[in-house]
């Protein structure tokens, strides 16, 4: 019998053949694995490396924009928040400075790309004020990503 061209008796022979073909080897498989393998170990690492190279560098340009905010701060009140006040003086009036006219962030003082708090020192040791991250590593000192990240 033949419908459409095609022998009815001769079709679950091709049928069969076909589901056979259809699929991947496990050779097939384990060689796209490797490949995706040997791809994610060779761009990992680049990217990786790029991501803490953003982190300093937003680290950076937060010192830049406290810093700026400070300086502001001194030019209303003539000085610059002490040690204790530290960088909250910047949203909050401290109640011994009546020529306070901040807010001088927009927001909260910042975290560190590292979620932890930027130092500041009044009087600094490495000039007037001291404004730093101790990096990735959180401690000070260290080099790479793990360096401290400061404004002077």
């Amino acid at each position: 019998m033949n419908l459409y061209g095609v022998s009815i008796v001769s079709f679950p022979h091709r049928l069969s053949r076909l589901n056979r073909d259809a699929g991947f080897t496990l050779l097939e498989l384990l060689v796209v694995l490797v490949i995706l393998g040997l791809l994610a170990g060779y761009v990992a690492p680049k990217y990786f490396a790029q991501v803490g190279k953003s982190e300093v560098k937003t680290a950076a340009a937060q010192i830049v924009a406290l810093e700026k905010a400070l300086d502001q701060y001194r030019i209303d009140t003539s000085r610059y928040p002490s040690t204790e006040q530290g960088l909250a003086a910047l949203n909050t009036k401290p109640a011994d400075e009546p020529r306070w006219d901040g807010p001088y962030l927009k927001k909260t003082v910042p975290n560190d790309p590292w979620g932890k708090p930027y130092q500041y020192r009044m009087p600094g040791e490495h000039g007037e004020i001291d404004l730093f991250s101790y990096g990735r590593d959180g401690v000070p000192g260290g080099t790479g990503n793990d360096a401290d990240i400061n404004n002077w």
